[in-house]
């Protein structure tokens, strides 16, 4: 799943333990149209506009397949803009903990104050937990958020280009830095497969990255735009279709010269992190911050720059890759460059 590097505005409290989602072709496990709502039904789609400006239908009804992280963050802001809104999870244990997920962090936004009680309760209400991907056949939007893994997203989108009835559909991909074009030429309508990249944490982070492959048509960037714009109240960046995109392009190779520099000896991680905190007026130090994503996940997004790129800069450092093969991967495992208590 793409969990997402950026800066977080308010990291004091860790997340749950991130699941990379590995879906089939078709996923069982939960009932149909199972709900991990206490209302146990599907709340009917909000009543919108019956077009939008270039005469087609707004987007309404949304899929989200996986809900880690990454997954259940964009659920919750779909789900806030009274969305009809399907989270597909591989089993009804994973559905539970995707609801919980959500209904933690609305809990959040109540306690500070961002969110009134009856709004959170609105939102989860309005959320439906599904264990296969059929319950996605009627959606207008899909949003694939499962592992960093190209061959795990090139089946998803090959299974979703079977299940998604409407041929005008956009099928979206969250991934961090993973070709888009590949997972397009999965399907038979790579011309309605886009980038559509969150920032995590997604109920606080505003930015999406929107990115388009040689095939993604003008009409599909632009209703992704407008969707994550005006439905979802996003500040949205276009890049085309490069390992890293905008954002983790630039990012990606700061985080690993904080690495080098940590695993050469010359500064501690502590060191390291206070600097860049109290000398550049960063929010989180980059050590802190290579934590929050995910070890697993940058190296991943590592990965794919040099691949790509062939720049050493881009190369993952051998204490990252020695750190995730150790399963020393940050806050989600209460052990990476420095160590968390995983109560909180």
């Amino acid at each position: 799943m793409s969990t997402t590097a950026t800066t977080p505005r308010d990291p004091a409290r860790a997340a749950p333990a991130e699941r990379h989602d590995a879906f089939p072709a078709h996923v069982s496990g939960v009932p149909p149209h199972c709900d991990a709502s206490p209302r146990g039904h599907r709340a009917a789609a909000p009543q919108g506009p019956a077009e939008d400006a270039a005469g087609a239908a707004p987007i309404r009804r949304v899929g989200i397949v996986g809900g880690g992280r990454m997954g259940a963050g964009i659920a919750e802001v779909c789900a806030r803009a009274g969305l009809d809104t399907v989270v597909c999870e591989v089993d009804a244990g994973a559905a539970l903990a995707a609801r919980e997920r959500v209904a933690m962090s609305l809990e959040r936004a109540v306690q500070r104050g961002k969110l009134d009680r009856i709004s959170a309760e609105d939102a989860l209400a309005g959320l439906v937990f599904a264990g296969s991907l059929d319950e996605l056949a009627d959606r207008q939007l899909v949003v694939e958020a499962v592992t960093e893994n190209t061959a795990i997203k090139t089946e998803t989108f090959a299974a979703l280009d079977k299940i998604v009835e409407d041929p005008a559909a956009i099928l979206a991909t969250n991934t961090s830095s993973l070709p888009v074009m590949r997972l397009g030429m999965a399907t038979g309508r790579a011309d309605r497969v886009v980038g559509l990249h969150f920032f995590n944490p997604v109920p606080v982070l505003p930015l999406v990255e929107v990115v388009s492959s040689l095939h993604t048509s003008r009409e599909t960037v632009g209703a992704v735009e407008a969707f994550a714009r005006d439905v979802l109240g996003r500040t949205v960046v276009h890049s085309t279709d490069r390992a890293g995109f905008v954002v983790n392009a630039l990012l990606v190779p700061y985080l690993l010269s904080a690495i080098r520099m940590t695993e050469s000896g010359f500064a501690t991680a502590t060191d390291v992190d206070t600097g860049m905190e109290l000398g550049c007026a960063h929010p989180m130090g980059p050590l802190r911050l290579a934590d929050l994503i995910g070890l697993d996940t940058v190296a991943a997004i590592a990965e794919s720059l040099y691949d790509e790129f062939k720049e050493p800069l881009y190369a993952p450092p051998p204490l990252l890759s020695r750190m995730v093969q150790a399963g020393l991967l940050g806050r989600k495992s209460g052990r990476g460059f420095h160590t968390y208590d995983q109560g909180r």
